[in-house]
């Protein structure tokens, strides 16, 4: 041990040179002794230590018995306080302080500890090395105990304060009654009310029914949900008498309650606390907590039980009334829209509803199917203005309405027209957008008019989904009153196998966010989705779950054609192409190719292509709209295919003779040259292009030869149809087209 390396400071009075003490002295060392203190003097030279007689008996010496040796004090402390006080002082000696300061325990013959405190100073040379320690010794054991007492109290009103901030912050965003028992038996929940266990008991009429069971082995009395309000059993007690009763062994809770005796030796607790819940002096029900260890229950800890309690029951008030209105909201709301949607012939309709999170404010989202003349449906999604009931009742007059007056037959511009002038005589100050349809499966034609509203989404066969461009007029309501009712018409088709989609502006709109990327998003989970529309209706709803719980109204209305894929033997497939799409003439011209080299007639594939592309070409450049491509295998004795493109237009083609620098006119003879057969049926409003590749069948009557550029049925025979379906048509006045 080195100079400065010196056992710990033991006490010894400050004397006068040549070791007299002067006239005060005895009257200070009385005063010492009275308070538990004496002085010292360490001479780090001669390795002594001189220490009064007040300070040896703070450390329970005899003063007769004391060899000046800092050791002797050294060693009456445990290893870890001896190194604890060396490192203190060797610090302060080393680190050229002038004094220090340290608490240290002494161990005491009855096995406690008496806490010591040092104080002294550090005097030192010229040199700056130091000589002596000189300093007061006291027992600090009641400071110390009173300040362990007092940090202990602090901490914990710190630890109850904590929980009450806690609970309050969790419950605080609860909003309705599963809220509440989530936020206090999910992730947490029990942290934060300070708990290793509870039971929520919620008042039903006159029933007590538990609702939530946290905590190990709490299962064990999952039969007690029974929903007795009964006495015998400690919750439903705590109800009726309005009481807390707090338990400080479960061994008591049994003698109370004879009930309980069976199970309390398969708890892990030894305390509880049954609390009342009350709201403005109505009893909700009641909560329990349990603890591991036993616990007192003072009345700081009580009055904490009852602060929880009170939390919880504002928070069960506020959720009770928040679940009362919504049930209130959504009652009237599905009493408004139709209870069922009917079965129809050629497809499958699938609808789905969310009502806003937001108890009263609900809103005045709808949709229908209508069983139309000609055997056809009509199909609409809406949305009144507004988020209330008044909105919901606006809601239900204007189905009921745009019902009727569609189910007369009424063209589409006309059902809206008469929706927007019946909303403006109600008198009220709401307005409506809506997209309405009318749709024949048979045909697949679909009449769409919109006012104000999202226009369909078509979800084709290879899962691509196309946003038609529809025109729309001004919201229902608003067109009457600025004299504006025109809703023009526009045309979609539906191919066999396709998929309407009609939803509000729920689905899409999120505060904050660009109401196109919410399109682009359903555009995506459309396109992803199953084919069904009762799979594609539930995985839109999976998927935009979080989107439709912002706050507003969700109506979705899936309808799908059903396809059409032929027989095993003479399969069948169907592709729109929308004029508007510039990749849609090359992926027509894979589909077909792949679809021949599926049913193993790649040696067709080249001519079938060609046709393809040509007969599509003529309709993109010379119709106002899209086209439908149908590709089919024809039944034995001959198989051979047959391709259609079916457009709108009701001019036909005609057949003419092109120079050798004409860039157009040669495209009715590349079929001749090509195809098997072909010809031109009407359709509708317009017209199919058809021909049949493939071996011929041997010819039953004569070919029918024509001259060139003769214009009349246009139809080129080598044998009957085999479909019955071959029909001659007159020539059409030219319109330029192949």
């Amino acid at each position: 041990m080195t100079d400065h390396d010196r056992p710990p400071i033991v006490p010894g009075p400050p004397r006068l040179p040549g070791g007299r003490a002067d006239s005060g002295e005895t009257a200070t060392a009385e005063r010492l002794a009275i308070n538990r203190a004496g002085s010292f003097e360490w001479d780090l030279d001669a390795r002594t230590l001189d220490i009064d007689e007040p300070g040896l008996l703070v450390f329970g010496l005899d003063p007769a018995a004391f060899d000046s040796r800092p050791e002797s004090l050294r060693d009456l402390l445990d290893p870890a306080e001896q190194v604890r006080l060396d490192e203190a002082i060797d610090e302060a000696i080393k680190g050229g302080r002038a004094s220090y300061s340290v608490h240290f325990r002494v161990p005491l013959p009855d096995g406690g500890d008496q806490w010591t405190h040092v104080q002294a100073r550090i005097l030192r040379g010229d040199d700056g090395r130091a000589h002596r320690v000189i300093g007061l010794v006291r027992d600090a054991t009641a400071e110390v105990t009173h300040s362990a007492f007092v940090r202990n109290l602090e901490k914990r009103r710190q630890r109850q304060t904590d929980i009450v901030e806690r609970t309050t912050s969790a419950l605080s965003r609860a909003v309705t009654v599963d809220d509440v028992t989530a936020a206090l038996t999910g992730p947490g929940g029990l942290a934060r009310l300070g708990a290793d266990g509870l039971a929520l008991g919620l008042m039903d009429n006159s029933a007590l029914n538990v609702v939530a069971l946290s905590g190990d082995s709490l299962e064990v009395v999952d039969e007690l949900r029974a929903g007795r309000l009964d006495p015998q059993f400690p919750l439903a007690d705590t109800v009726l008498s309005g009481r807390p009763r707090f338990v400080s062994s479960l061994g008591a809770l049994a003698r109370r309650y004879p009930v309980l005796d069976a199970f309390v030796g398969q708890l892990k607790f030894q305390a509880a606390a049954y609390l009342p819940l009350v709201a403005q002096a109505r009893p909700l029900g009641a909560l329990a907590l349990f603890y591991r260890e036993r616990i007192a229950f003072t009345a700081d800890e009580r009055n904490l039980c009852l602060g929880l309690a009170a939390i919880v029951a504002q928070s069960l008030q506020r959720a009770t009334l928040f679940d009362e209105e919504r049930e209130f909201a959504t009652g009237l709301q599905s009493a408004m829209l139709p209870r069922r949607i009917q079965e129809i012939e050629g497809g499958e309709i699938a609808v789905r509803y969310h009502a806003a999170w937001s108890g009263r404010q609900v809103g005045g989202d709808w949709y229908d199917v209508i069983a139309l003349p000609k055997n056809r449906i009509g199909v609409v999604v809406g949305d009144v203005q507004g988020h209330d009931t008044h909105a919901a009742a606006i809601m239900g007059q204007l189905r009921i309405a745009l019902r009727a007056y569609a189910a007369e037959g009424h063209p589409p511009a006309t059902v809206l027209a008469r929706a927007s002038r019946f909303l403006a005589e109600l008198d009220t100050d709401r307005f409506a957008t809506c997209t309405y349809a009318q749709v024949d499966l048979v045909s697949g034609t679909v009449r769409v008019v919109r006012a104000g509203h999202f226009g369909p989404l078509i979800r084709h066969m290879d899962g691509r989904v196309g946003s038609p461009q529809v025109r729309g007029g001004v919201p229902l309501g608003i067109a009457t009153a600025f004299d504006d009712e025109e809703f023009p018409e526009t045309r979609l088709d539906l191919v066999p196998g396709e998929t309407l989609v009609l939803y509000t502006d729920g689905l899409v709109e999120e505060p904050g966010n660009d109401i196109d990327a919410g399109v682009r998003t359903l555009i995506d989970e459309v396109s992803a989705g199953p084919a069904g529309a009762e799979a594609l209706a539930d995985h839109l709803s999976d998927r935009l779950w979080e989107r439709w719980g912002s706050g507003d109204d969700v109506a979705l209305l899936v309808l799908r054609r059903s396809p059409d894929p032929g027989s095993p033997r003479a399969p069948r497939l169907h592709q729109y192409i929308h004029q508007a799409d510039p990749e849609g003439l090359s992926d027509a011209r894979t589909i077909v190719r792949q679809a021949l080299t599926d049913w193993n007639m790649a040696e067709l594939a080249d001519d079938a292509e060609l046709v393809t592309g040509e007969l599509l070409v003529n309709v993109l450049l010379h119709t106002e709209g899209g086209a439908v491509l149908t590709l089919e295998v024809l039944p034995e004795p001959v198989r051979r295919i047959r391709l259609s493109v079916q457009d709108r237009s009701s001019v036909w083609p005609r057949r003419r003779t092109p120079g050798e620098t004409a860039t157009s006119g040669r495209g009715l003879l590349l079929l001749d040259a090509v195809t098997t057969r072909w010809g031109i049926e009407p359709r509708g409003e317009g017209k199919a292009v058809w021909c049949e590749i493939g071996p011929a069948a041997p010819p039953t009557t004569p070919p029918v030869h024509r001259d060139a550029g003769e214009p009349v049925d246009l139809i080129r025979r080598t044998g009957p149809h085999p479909t019955g379906r071959e029909r001659p048509g007159p020539a059409g006045p030219g319109a330029g087209q192949s």
